[in-house]
């Protein structure tokens, strides 16, 4: 197994400066990282520092809150893709969802699905502020949606991934996409569970700790 391909390496404090950035794209670089993943404002930076690299860039869009307009998602991810992203991970409307306006939601998904051509597109669900039902229920309109992956949390809220929750993801949307777990993976036996439970991607800022066996004490 090649860990360091699960691992999207993960930046998106708000504080986040340059030089934080530039040493994010360096490590990225000398583990090989499956991507860097940034808000949308370093994505031009970022793809001239991961020039000449196999390392992808990830941009996340309406976050981490998912509560703006769908206009305003297109855009984000029409301009992410100029300015050099890969792939596309975008906060769900979760308030329509808890209001059960399922088609606000699938028309929100389907809008960034369009909008990112033939990029990858994952769905964060912010499981923590959702019951089992409305996760379920999420898969299966970013299965209808045709996104690629379903993921777990921004890192932002009351807690991360659960290995319940990855395995519960994996179990409805298995075969037809993939699973992202982001948020509290912070040493390697962590990532190990929560790929065994069936995340293929992985959304940490302590991706150098993991793969060097050790313990992340940072935030996300």
């Amino acid at each position: 197994m090649k860990l360091n391909k699960y691992i999207d390496h993960t930046l998106l404090k708000p504080e986040a400066t340059k030089s934080q950035i530039i040493n994010l794209c360096n490590e990225a670089k000398e583990y090989d990282f499956a991507t860097v993943c940034v808000n949308s404002y370093w994505t031009k930076f970022v793809k001239s520092q991961l020039r000449n690299s196999t390392v992808g860039i990830t941009t996340v869009i309406g976050f981490p809150l998912g509560a703006c307009s769908t206009e305003t998602k297109v855009f984000e991810t029409i301009q992410a893709i100029k300015d050099g992203s890969d792939e596309i991970d975008m906060v769900i409307n979760i308030g329509a969802l808890k209001d059960q306006d399922y088609q606000a939601v699938l028309a929100d998904m389907k809008a960034v699905k369009n909008a990112a051509q033939n990029k990858i597109v994952k769905c964060i669900m912010e499981n923590c502020l959702l019951s089992k039902e409305e996760i379920a229920t999420a898969c299966n309109l970013a299965l209808e949606a045709g996104l690629d992956y379903v993921k777990t949390s921004t890192g932002f809220s009351s807690h991360g991934a659960t290995i319940e929750d990855v395995a519960l993801m994996n179990e409805i949307v298995k075969d037809k996409a993939l699973v992202k777990a982001a948020g509290g993976v912070r040493n390697y036996q962590e990532a190990i569970a929560m790929i065994d439970a069936g995340a293929s991607r992985l959304g940490t800022s302590g991706g150098v700790a993991i793969v060097k066996g050790k313990e992340h004490n940072q935030d996300y």
